[in-house]
């Protein structure tokens, strides 16, 4: 076997971090240019046009390089990406859910370079260290699992460009910018009663909102009309436990959520603007919940660092703001009945059904699943209790 290919083959398995580090220690040896001849380039390359056709779109690239390989990865993940955003024009003919990340991501400004050596010399990584980041990020996109395709892959792009996505409704932009402004004042808070509160809010004008676009045009649009999908990435560690957290908060907005065990990815399903609320809401809460876990484990020393009382707390403080937000929800639900004289469940179920549908057609072998796991009761109580002093539903946020 000629050293090519031997280099080659290298770069199709998979190695754990102490394999990588010590076979990244012999290549440092015998081939100290980690990129002599584009080889390595060409088999990153190679290897992301794959997972593209596997169902993973930018973002969740990024989120499985810094999840499986290494923080270190992920500059190199993006420069790659730029690379093949650069070649296959996807600014100009990629879906705009796939442009977006790629803006997100920073892998439009990337520059016009040899993506590795490039790599190399920003990132200052001696070879040793470079083969092990190779290796482990090649080992990742090799080993990417097959999931549902969203997005259409580049593949599939066609030479014109592609269709601007629909404009947000001057109403969603309001909502959302208060949305966005009460979930901001509840993280900057010290008093953990005022976040809650400030949350439950929040909640309440998404569901007015919800309400309001529904009350507008009820059963004008055909089945399925509006429903979107998105991915959002829950980092290590607790995934389980931030899921179920997502999944209250998706629960209580008409949001269907499908996740992918072992990958730290859930699928949301629902309005477009349903899933913007969602996504900020879920991102407010965890920061929420980590003042309010950092604040039990100071009143408690014996908790403080225990895995099983942080998993725990996170499991009961889903749950609890799951129950104060639906809350929320139904206290908001009656009064716009009640100001508007309109009987809105059927409008709403309407609604619920065209997302049931997205859901089974996006994901028809998909399984209702649910936690059997003992936990910590000191954590479950602190972490509910943490959920419980907020004044939720009782309160009524100005829509004017």
């Amino acid at each position: 076997m000629d050293d090519d290919a031997w280099l080659t083959d290298l770069l199709r398995r998979r190695f754990d971090a102490a394999a990588a580090q010590e076979l990244a220690a012999r290549l440092a040896r015998q081939v100290p240019d980690v990129d002599a001849g584009g080889l390595t380039t060409r088999a990153l390359t190679e290897a992301l046009d794959e997972v593209w056709e596997r169902g993973w779109q930018p973002a969740d690239v990024a989120h499985a390089a810094r999840r499986d390989a290494t923080a270190g990865s992920v500059p190199l993940v993006v420069a790659l990406i730029g690379a093949h955003a650069r070649r296959t024009e996807a600014e100009r003919r990629a879906p705009a859910a796939w442009v977006e990340q790629l803006r997100d991501l920073g892998a439009l400004d990337a520059g016009d370079g040899d993506v590795l050596p490039e790599w190399q010399r920003a990132q200052r990584r001696p070879p040793a260290e470079a083969w092990r980041i190779v290796l482990q990020l090649a080992g990742v996109l090799r080993g990417a699992a097959r999931i549902e395709v969203l997005v259409p892959p580049p593949s599939r792009w066609g030479p014109a460009p592609s269709e601007p996505a629909a404009p947000s409704a001057p109403g969603e932009e309001r909502a959302l910018r208060r949305i966005r402004g009460l979930l901001a004042k509840a993280e900057s808070t010290e008093f953990a009663e005022e976040a809650e509160a400030l949350t439950a809010k929040a909640q309440e004008l998404m569901t007015r909102h919800a309400v309001d676009a529904a009350l507008l045009d009820p059963g004008a649009r055909p089945a399925g009309a509006g429903v979107d999908t998105r991915r959002v990435h829950v980092a290590d560690p607790y995934v389980r436990a931030k899921m179920q957290l997502l999944a209250a908060v998706a629960e209580a907005n008409d949001v269907r959520l499908v996740w992918y065990q072992g990958l730290g990815i859930a699928n949301l399903v629902g309005g477009r603007a349903d899933l913007d609320a969602v996504e900020l809401l879920f991102t407010s809460l965890l920061l929420q919940v980590a003042q309010a876990l950092g604040a039990a484990e100071r009143r408690d020393a014996r908790a403080a660092g225990s895995r099983t009382f942080r998993r725990a707390f996170l499991l009961g403080y889903g749950q609890r703001v799951g129950e104060r937000l639906q809350t929320a929800r139904r206290d908001a639900t009656a009064a716009a009945a009640a100001e508007t004289g309109v009987d809105l469940l059927p409008v709403l179920r309407d609604r619920r059904e065209a997302v049931d549908a997205a859901l089974a057609e996006l994901f028809p072998r998909v399984r209702a699943g649910r936690s059997r796991s003992s936990v910590d009761a000191g954590g479950w109580y602190a972490g509910r209790s943490a959920a419980e002093r907020a004044d939720v539903g009782t309160r009524r946020s100005p829509l004017t």
